[in-house]
Parts: structure tokens; sequence; C-alpha cells
């Protein structure tokens, strides 16, 4: 696992299809095709080459039936959103970021390190939490391996004196 840090994002567009449900049954192996083969069909149009999730609901306190995510990609060019592949923009922004290459089953501590991270660093979560996948998850050995680049949009408090 990398160590954390905070890094600047550029604005980018986003195509996407939201789901909703236990983040552990997110149809990763649907939608992601599914967004590629609708890229490929829209004119002058160019997809980013890994996927990103954003997670918008807490897992700690929402029932998973529940939990919201927007499976996406990036795109450049003017798209038209066609059935469920809507399109929106993702602003520029400051995350800390940590590389997740392990166990699924390691996945909350990852988490946890990076909110760890961005406390000792003197900044708060503005946004939800965002995954960028490097590769598709694998097994090796019995156990599923995920390849994230974990990330919460943040900003510095300011101590008023």
């Amino acid at each position: 696992m990398a160590a954390a840090k905070l890094e600047k994002r550029k604005a980018v567009t986003l195509a996407y299809i939201e789901y909703v449900g236990s983040y552990g049954t997110i149809p990763f192996d649907k939608y992601i095709p599914r967004l590629y083969e609708w890229v490929k069909k829209q004119k002058k149009v160019m997809p980013g080459f890994y996927p990103i999730c954003i997670y918008y609901s807490d897992p700690k306190s929402t029932p998973p039936e529940k939990c919201r995510t927007d499976v996406a990609i990036t795109v450049k060019g003017k798209a038209n959103p066609e059935g469920d592949i809507r399109m929106r923009k993702l602003p520029a922004m400051t995350v800390a970021t940590l590389s997740h290459k392990g166990p699924a089953s390691e996945y909350q501590k990852s988490y946890d390190i990076l909110m760890q991270f961005v406390a000792k660093k003197g900044c708060v979560v503005t946004g939800p939490s965002m995954e960028i996948y490097a590769k598709k998850p694998e097994m090796v050995d019995g156990k599923m391996i995920i390849y994230a680049k974990i990330m919460f949009p943040v900003k510095k408090v300011t101590r008023k004196k």
C-alpha cells in the first residue's frame, strides 16, 4: 500500500450509471462494459482509461439496499446521454488519496488510514468518497485482490485566531 497524500484533480466530465444497493453487489462487470460500448457509438468522444465510482452513502449508517453509487468513466468530447447513462461534470478539487492494492478484506483498513491522514493534515472531507480502478479485481490464492485509488475530496480547516 502506498502512502497517503494530497493531490489536485482537474475537472472532468463523467458518463455514469446510478446504482442503488449494497456496495458488495454493484454490477461492475455489466455497467463498465456498457459505458465503453456507449462511448463507441458517440461521435468524437474519447473515453478515459480507468473506471471511477462515487460512493454517496456511508455503509456504516445506511442500510445496504439504500446505498447510492455512480459507476462512471471519464469522457472527452460532446456526448449525449442515453437511457440510464447520464452525464455530469466533476469539478476540480483537492483530494486525499491512498492506493489500495490488496485483499478486499483489508479495504476498511485503507479507508481508516486515509481518514486518519485527513485529520492529521488538518483537513475535512467535503464530499463523497471516490475510487479509481487501475485494473480489474482478481482472485489470488482464494482472495479477491482490489487495485484502487481511494480518494476523499478535502479542504483545509482554517483556525480562527
